[in-house]
This record gives C-alpha cells, sequence and structure tokens, in this order.
C-alpha cells in the first residue's frame, strides 16, 4: 500500500513540475491553479509538497504563490530571501512577502495549456 501511495505522488509531483515549467519569466501562478489544471482541484497542498521537493529538479518553484499572492514557501528556499529575490531578478515587485500586481502577472495554466 505504501509503495502505491510514494508512486502516485512521484507522478502527480512530475505533472505539477510540467505545469511549473512552463510559467513564464516574469509570471506567477498558484498552487490552486496547478491542482486544478491537473483535475484536482482540492489539492493545493500537495501541489505545495511538490514544489518543497523540487529542488534540484530544474524547477521555477519560486514563481509558485499562495492565492493571494504571497510567498507562503519561502521558507523552503535557501538563504534568507531567495525566493524573494529570484521574482525581483525577473521584475516581479515584493512587498511584505506578497507580489504586488498579482493579477495583472498571474498566469493561469488552464488558458495557457
Amino acid at each position: 500500500m505504501i509503495l502505491v501511495v510514494v508512486a502516485m505522488n512521484l507522478n502527480f509531483f512530475d505533472r505539477c513540475y510540467e505545469i511549473a515549467r512552463q510559467i513564464p519569466f516574469g509570471r506567477v501562478t498558484s498552487y490552486g491553479a496547478i491542482a486544478k489544471q491537473l483535475g484536482a482541484l482540492k489539492s493545493a497542498r500537495m501541489v505545495g509538497y511538490a514544489m518543497t521537493a523540487s529542488h534540484g529538479k530544474d524547477v521555477p518553484a519560486h514563481r509558485v504563490v499562495n492565492r493571494n499572492g504571497f510567498l507562503t514557501g519561502k521558507h523552503h528556499f535557501e538563504g534568507v530571501n531567495l525566493m524573494e529575490q529570484l521574482l525581483e531578478s525577473e521584475g516581479i515587485e515584493v512587498k511584505d512577502n506578497q507580489i504586488q500586481n498579482f493579477k495583472t502577472i498571474f498566469w493561469d495554466p488552464s488558458k495557457e495549456l
């Protein structure tokens, strides 16, 4: 039983990574938007787990934030403000751990893929 759950998570994680790799430079999406695109609407938290496990897999996890534009996953990045620094290097303004102009730069995979 444990092997089946692990295999399902890896498959789900890989599918999350495929979507995250398509987020355009200078844009962000949410955990929930990725979950919705995968047909797993109530699995935003699992998408978060996938982003946490993505280190070293060439996944732009810094571009995935919560539904209100907050950098809720920032503590999973090395350094004090790495997630914020990566976003700012793409021209995204962050203030008090929240994406500014979130609705303008939000990338919705359901409208793009």
